[in-house]
């Protein structure tokens, strides 16, 4: 962590800086039996992409607002850190025929809506390692088709403003330097001494509260987070199994 340290995009740098290799993010699908796991590093590298193609290929500026139909998912993370770097807004759940672009999960109800944007349009498949669609979706660009060819470093043409609205969520509007207070804050309150504590999230991304125990927080205490979807599909026993082979000190569903 740094004292300096005003947006979400600050926070990544920071974490790269100091502890490029451990753990970030831990990602399962329980409806699909997928695991991921991210370090620091792997997380950035996959924000350096995206935040290259939402500036170069989606010619997204500051100020512009993204709406985001996504799920809690290590990719929806990803997004959320793009758009910070960028200095794009990352509305979650929002209104999409008034957004500047918008990123639609796989499912028919999300892209149906995302149609209303009549600016750019991305649909992610969310298939395990990444994987794109058998067949993109009509008006869509495929995330999965777009992102690998992006470059590994990103340079915004202009530093996004920690004053200025950075996330909306749940209707609230946050800057960039609320988010990390926030953030900060909600580390603080869950603990876990130095190096963080690794938290377990089965919350939805749709409210302050899942964002944080599913990604804010992790970056504004030194942490980890064990995302979780489809939490309900683990078996009698299974999430006390996950808690004890993930060393999860804080579990939030």
């Amino acid at each position: 962590m740094n004292a300096n340290d005003r947006t979400p995009a600050d926070l990544l740098r920071s974490a790269l800086a100091s502890d490029p290799g451990r753990p970030l993010v831990t990602f399962y699908d329980d409806a699909t039996g997928e695991r991921v796991e991210l370090s620091v590093a792997t997380f950035a590298n996959w924000v350096a992409k995206t935040a290259n193609l939402l500036q170069g290929d989606l010619s997204a500026e500051p100020g512009d607002r993204a709406v985001l139909l996504l799920p809690a998912h290590w990719q929806t993370a990803v997004w959320l850190l793009a758009c910070s770097s960028v200095g794009v807004v990352a509305d979650m759940g929002g209104d999409p025929a008034s957004a500047d672009l918008v990123v639609s999960g796989p499912d028919s109800d999300s892209l149906e809506a995302a149609r209303a944007c009549s600016g750019e349009r991305v649909a992610l498949a969310l298939r395990p390692l990444g994987g794109r669609f058998p067949q993109p979706p009509e008006g869509f660009a495929d995330y999965a088709v777009e992102v690998p060819g992006q470059g590994d470093q990103f340079v915004p043409y202009a530093p996004a403003d920690p004053d200025e609205v950075a996330l909306v969520v749940d209707g609230v509007e946050l800057t960039g330097a609320e988010v990390v207070a926030r953030a900060r804050e909600d580390a603080g309150r869950l603990g876990g001494g130095e190096g963080g504590v690794r938290v377990l999230s089965g919350l939805s991304y749709g409210t302050w509260e899942g964002l944080s125990a599913g990604l804010f927080a992790a970056l504004g205490g030194g942490g980890s987070v064990v995302l979780c979807r489809n939490l309900g599909r683990l078996g009698e026993g299974g999430l006390e199994k996950r808690v004890s082979d993930e060393r999860v000190g804080v579990v939030r569903r």
